[in-house]
């Protein structure tokens, strides 16, 4: 075999420019389907963290009425209460979560000032010691809210750098008094994201679709003043962390089934469901599918083609080196052993043309990108797939030239000038 591939790549090299040439077809195509590949995963991906954000393995389960958040201020609905530590304990068991937070949220118009400054559109969020781990949120000045915080009902309060911004406007904040629902509130530290995040908006479309997971500014208090605030006896949501993106779909349903099981409601349109951004990226993801998937098939045509060219050219070698041919089976090469030269000189043709298509498809594809501001991701396995394909190529067109060479007479090859 290994005389074989020599064999072969000398005759490569004998015939550089008829080999390229041949070889141009497979280099085209290949190229082609890893730069629509690499495209479109790198879309794919660009969509995934505009919703999820980067690396932000988290899930909210809160209370829906017909897929909408529901609006606690209209008072709580039948059937539902606070949740006990027997379904938390239930909730950090399912499979892939590694932290749970119980947690109550309110978007707040005008209720939130420091002086003469307010927040318009604000979010309270009511917190445990756990949620700002669980949310991948990291404190840059002060401290975090601590269980000693909700045990002594101390009315302390996180802001986020917006909130910071708007209200302190660059000043110190730590130690300053914010008031909320009239009330005053010692702000004890000020928070941001671990890993900060802004989607890649590219059009109307894009700026609509992910600017409803985006929010505004947001103070954070201990739990135990939500009553003092909002409602008594308000049922949480929960945040879940899970230890991998492609979990959380399944941890979130899981989680609002516990949820559900354990309250009493028996109205039917409001429930515990899991906010799923991984499902609503695959969503946005399926409008483009069924075109790249025509892209790919477009493009596998040149393939054949290709392959066409290789068989051609195979065609022509044998007639070129009929009395060599000849020679060997006069000299007691057997059918096998000139079949499996003439195959293995076609599969190293058109893997050297999918190696170099592979090459050509990544540089294509980051051209693509740099110029068009689309994201690009280079597809590994689909590279080696090409790869192999281009081999399968090689075996499946070298056939006939292969079998044609094998079955030569050696009189008649021996004869032929």
């Amino acid at each position: 075999m290994i005389e074989n591939i020599r064999l072969s790549l000398r005759g490569i090299m004998s015939h550089k420019m008829r080999s390229f040439l041949t070889m141009l077809g497979i280099i085209i195509g290949i190229a082609a389907i890893i730069a629509i590949v690499s495209t479109i995963k790198g879309t794919n991906d660009q969509i995934q963290k505009n919703l999820i954000g980067s690396g932000t393995n988290s899930i909210t389960v809160q209370v829906q009425q017909s897929d909408w958040e529901y609006d606690f201020s209209q008072g709580i609905p039948s059937g539902f209460h606070p949740i006990s530590d027997d379904t938390r304990e239930q909730l950090a068991t399912i499979d892939h979560v590694q932290q749970v937070s119980l947690f109550h949220s309110r978007q707040d118009y005008t209720g939130i000032y420091h002086n003469e400054s307010g927040l318009s559109s604000g979010y309270v969020i009511g917190i445990d010691e756990s949620y700002l781990g669980t949310a991948d949120l990291t404190v840059t000045q002060g401290r975090g809210i601590s269980a000693d915080d909700n045990k002594n009902n101390a009315r302390v309060a996180l802001i986020d750098s917006a909130a910071y911004k708007t209200l302190f406007k660059g000043k110190d904040a730590i130690g300053q008094t914010i008031e909320i629902q009239s009330i005053p509130f010692t702000v004890v530290g000020i928070v941001t994201a671990r890993q900060n995040y802004e989607p890649v908006i590219n059009s109307v479309s894009d700026y609509y679709s992910y600017s409803q997971n985006s929010t505004g500014a947001k103070v954070y208090v201990p739990t135990s003043q939500w009553p003092v605030l909002y409602e008594y006896d308000e049922p949480e949501s929960v945040m879940l962390r899970v230890d991998n993106v492609k979990q959380m779909t399944k941890a979130g349903k899981e989680a609002a089934d516990i949820l559900n099981a354990s309250m009493t409601s028996s109205d039917t349109t409001i429930q515990y469901a899991a906010k799923d951004l991984l499902e609503q990226a695959k969503q946005i993801q399926q409008f483009s599918a069924t075109t790249n998937r025509m892209l790919i098939w477009i493009a596998a045509i040149s393939l054949l083609v290709g392959g066409i060219g290789v068989m051609n050219i195979m065609l022509v070698s044998v007639t070129e080196r009929t009395s060599e041919i000849g020679l060997k089976k006069a000299l007691g090469a057997r059918k096998k052993a000139i079949m499996v030269q003439f195959l293995t000189e076609a599969v190293v043709l058109t893997s050297i043309g999918g190696i170099l298509g592979v090459i050509t498809g990544i540089l294509l594809a980051f051209i693509i990108g740099k110029f068009m501001s689309i994201p690009v991701a280079i597809s590994i396995p689909a590279s080696i797939f090409a790869v192999l394909f281009s081999m399968a190529i090689g075996i499946l067109f070298g056939m006939l030239p292969s079998y044609k060479a094998a079955n030569l007479d050696p009189i008649e090859a021996l004869r032929h000038e």
